[in-house]
């Protein structure tokens, strides 16, 4: 890193390209990527989620299975609590990138509403 000695005193050149890219950039490039992964991920799981509901749905109607609304309402739950938890892990990871963590996180959710 850049440092400059001024008044005795060190600090570092926060506007150096070598910081920049190292503690804003990179981090949020890679946040950028999870989460524009994490949204497509997200679409194509609730898309065979659906599939999934429709055909034990038509099942149902043909009698083949019989499905009760608490059991529905249980998958449901259950999945949405695995999402939550995977999404709780994914931006305390990128926070942990950086010192901050800002950009990181920053990324991810660009990233997301982009996906």
């Amino acid at each position: 890193m850049n440092t400059t000695v001024i008044n005795d005193t060190s600090f570092t050149d926060f506007f150096s390209s070598e910081f920049l890219m190292g503690n804003i950039g990179t981090p949020f490039a890679i946040g950028l990527a999870v989460g524009y992964f994490v949204k497509k991920m997200l679409k194509t799981f609730l898309f065979i989620a659906g599939a999934v509901c429709v055909a034990l749905f038509v099942s149902e109607h043909f009698g083949v299975i019989s499905i009760t609304d608490t059991e529905l309402h249980s998958a449901a739950q259950s999945a949405t609590a695995t999402v939550k938890t995977s999404g709780d892990f994914l931006v305390n990871r990128l926070s942990s990138i950086t010192s901050k963590g800002m950009s990181g996180v920053a990324g991810f959710f660009f990233g997301f509403k982009v996906g």
